[in-house]
């Protein structure tokens, strides 16, 4: 016990026994200046100036553009990049998107598979049990005011035209209504016979959209327009107009034809759709 006393304060004497650091000046000898040191002194500022560098080493690599060239780091120019990269790709699966369901609706037009809903206000009021009597369809005070300062701005808003409220369409061929419109049988058009070759022509402004051949229907173009319209063109003996071009109504955009397997004769399968629903062109169109 003793002995290990003896030991503990040999190795406490060598840590505070006194040093004195001096610089001299070689030349001269004179005494510049001196410090009193210790083992302990030394050691302390050492642990302490050791740590100071570590952790000024680790703010710089944490916190400044220096830690681009540390192996490992990535730069904050491809972050960006990354990051812009991610977005670009967000954007185009939207697009991809929209474009395949646009593309699935313009495959239900050529292939005549849609449903058709039929709407009775009748028999919805008596579902409802609410008698039409006794409902009051009277606009009030305050719609009556909104109506006519809608109305008022409307008709000055230079903005709108004329042609944006209405569209009017044209027959695309002349000839004879062979098979009227018919949803009950999945026929949504009217085929009209006329001669072989004949002008087809758009029935309003727009753009070509597609235009390629098919089995079933031949040559087939389809328009769209204003107002959500499209209109259908098939069994064409050749086509005038390309995808993406834009046509003027009574622009000739086909001759008409007797292609394709459905076909039974020179004549023109001519197809009206409204936001994805079939109409008859005969409400729209005077075919006499």
């Amino acid at each position: 016990m003793a002995e290990k006393k003896k030991r503990t304060g040999r190795i406490k004497k060598k840590l505070l026994h006194k040093y004195r650091l001096v610089v001299l000046n070689e030349d001269t000898f004179e005494e510049r200046f001196s410090f009193k040191l210790n083992r302990l002194n030394v050691f302390v500022f050492s642990t302490i100036f050791a740590v100071f560098l570590i952790a000024i080493t680790t703010l710089l690599i944490a916190f400044t553009p220096l830690r681009e060239y540390i192996p490992g780091y990535s730069s904050t120019a491809l972050k960006q990049k990354a990051t812009d990269l991610t977005y670009k790709t967000d954007s185009l699966q939207q697009v991809i998107s929209v474009n395949e369901s646009y593309l699935a609706s313009i495959r239900k037009v050529l292939s005549g598979d849609v449903k058709t809903v039929e709407f009775n206000k009748d028999s919805v009021l008596e579902l409802a049990s609410i008698r039409p009597s006794e409902v009051n369809f009277s606009p009030s005070r305050e719609d009556s005011l909104l109506r006519e300062k809608v109305l008022r701005e409307d008709k000055y808003n230079p903005l709108i035209d004329s042609e944006s409220r209405t569209i009017v369409l044209f027959p695309p061929v002349k000839g004879t209504v062979s098979e009227a419109y018919n949803p009950k049988e999945k026929h949504y058009a009217i085929d009209i016979v006329t001669a072989k070759d004949a002008p087809v022509k758009a029935t309003a402004d727009g753009t070509v959209i597609f235009a390629e051949w098919t089995a079933e229907t031949g040559y087939v173009i389809i328009l769209e327009h204003k107002n959500s319209l499209i209109s259908v063109y098939k069994h064409n003996a050749s086509l005038a107009k390309e995808q993406g071009e834009l046509v003027k109504a009574g622009e000739v955009i086909a001759t008409a034809g007797n292609t394709g397997e459905l076909s039974t004769g020179p004549h023109l399968h001519f197809e009206i759709w409204s936001e994805g629903y079939p109409i008859d062109p005969a409400n729209f169109i005077d075919f006499d």
